[in-house]
């Protein structure tokens, strides 16, 4: 494969992804799907007995989100679902990763809202009916705003009520869903939410961001042990953000830096899911932060799962602050995505390949989110965007690495298939394979949409 940028209008720009004959692309039981997030594209914020959870709130806080942008249209999928699902069959998607909106389908005393879960059961339905393969995420960040409003993720009760949650999604929806993730990203939650104040709820101090994240993780054991209860035959998983940390110099303490780096980004959700410990380098980073844990605890989180879903997008240089931690040291002239994040796909092999050589119980993976922002504009009907278009091919090529280094990985889903409400930075940046007008809700396909759906139509003709 060409991995070199292509400029709009080349010649070369027409071929699509067509990788090595012995590329784990080629795998019948490889998927390639797309993802999505509930609050990043329904909108229908006030519709149908949905409350308001932690991001209505967060968003309409001035200040808080790029330009006063909120998630209260976004791209409208809660009215236009079914051509969303089109554009999934139209792109020859063959699984899709969504999410619940855990205010959309239950009130305040845990009873469920028949309308919130009718709009899910009619949506994993049609894609049922389409052929697709379900991938269901639970929390993605939009936690109910009465629940916050009693501690949230710093307050145990909240796991309690996310396991009542899991028990009555897994009820009603079972035999619709593939594989239920319980978390995702638990790093941003408990970090970006309760350590540094960039996203919901807005707190900012290190020993809560630890105490959150223990309750997030108790939360996924819990709901874990609910979704193998009523719903035995789907898998059952969590969505971990990872992070590639190097050294600016080959000196002790940079490197030192990069592993502590690693360590408070991957380590820190990865032993206790696997190993049943926080890793003791995190409070040798983090002095005096350690959360309460409970007895029973480290148990009940470090149940097995039936796969991992990682996310990647970039990698992150340091270099030692001199005392017991790291400080970014940006580099210079590398390629980097509107959100200034630096392009490495061999910072997503060599994570794979080193969870594989650190974790004897790693389960299977499931690439669950790669990709891209860029500036995508509609000319004469069409979005050139050839950036993401080497983006998406390297880091197939960096999974396909991974898979013959002895990572089981067993799928791959694009984020997004919309653009849509990027969180902190509101709708500025894209990151769809399919462009969205946020005026008129006119969607487009992007050339690197078309070129995918072109390759996994190849991918039907070789098999």
């Amino acid at each position: 494969m060409a991995y070199d940028a292509v400029a709009p209008g080349s010649s070369q720009q027409s071929d699509p992804f067509t990788p090595p004959s012995d590329s784990v692309l080629w795998r019948k039981d490889f998927l390639l799907g797309a993802a999505t997030a509930s609050y990043q594209i329904e909108g229908a914020v006030s519709e149908d007995g949905r409350l308001p959870s932690i991001w209505d709130t967060f968003s309409a806080t001035p200040g808080k989100v790029l330009a006063g942008d909120t998630g209260a249209v976004a791209c409208d999928h809660y009215h236009r679902w079914e051509g969303d699902l089109d554009l999934l069959s139209r792109l020859n998607f063959e699984a899709y990763r969504m999410s619940v909106a855990w205010p959309r389908v239950m009130d305040e005393a845990g009873r469920p809202n028949r309308k919130g879960l009718d709009f899910y059961k009619r949506l994993l339905g049609k894609l049922k009916e389409k052929g697709l393969q379900t991938f269901v995420t639970l929390y993605h960040w939009d936690l109910p705003q009465h629940l916050e409003d009693r501690g949230g993720w710093l307050n145990r009760e909240t796991a309690y009520r996310f396991a009542d949650y899991a028990d009555l999604m897994s009820r009603e929806l079972s035999g619709h869903v593939d594989a239920w993730m319980t978390l995702n990203e638990p790093w941003c939650s408990a970090f970006l939410g309760y350590g540094n104040g960039h996203h919901a709820p807005g707190l900012a101090n290190l020993r809560y961001a630890t105490q959150a994240m223990h309750h997030l993780l108790l939360a996924h054991g819990l709901g874990t042990q609910a979704l193998r209860a009523n719903d035995p035959s789907s898998m059952k998983g969590i969505v971990a953000n990872v992070g590639r940390g190097t050294g600016e110099t080959s000196s002790a303490a940079d490197q030192r830096a990069a592993h502590l780096f690693e360590v408070q980004h991957n380590a820190w959700i990865l032993d206790p899911l696997l190993k049943g410990e926080y890793p003791s380098d995190l409070w040798e980073l983090w002095p005096g932060a350690e959360p309460l844990v409970l007895e029973g605890d480290l148990q009940t989180i470090a149940a097995p799962l039936d796969f991992l879903g990682i996310n990647y997008y970039f990698r992150t240089n340091v270099k030692s602050d001199g005392a017991h931690g790291f400080i970014e040291s940006p580099l210079p002239d590398v390629e980097r995505t509107q959100m200034g994040w630096e392009v490495s796909p061999d910072g997503l092999r060599d994570l794979l390949t080193g969870f594989h050589g650190t974790y004897a119980n790693l389960p299977p993976i499931y690439i669950t989110e790669n990709g891209m922002a860029s500036d995508d504009k509609v000319h004469n009907g069409a979005v050139e965007d050839p950036q993401r278009i080497t983006f998406l091919k390297r880091h197939l090529a960096a999974v396909d690495q991974a898979v013959k280094q002895g990572v089981d990985i067993r799928g791959y889903f694009v984020w997004s298939l919309l653009d849509n409400f990027e969180w902190a930075y509101g709708y500025e940046r894209r990151f769809g394979v399919v462009h969205v007008d946020y005026g008129t809700q006119q969607r487009t396909v992007k050339r690197s949409g078309e070129l995918i759906a072109k390759f996994i139509e190849a991918r039907k003709t070789k098999r």
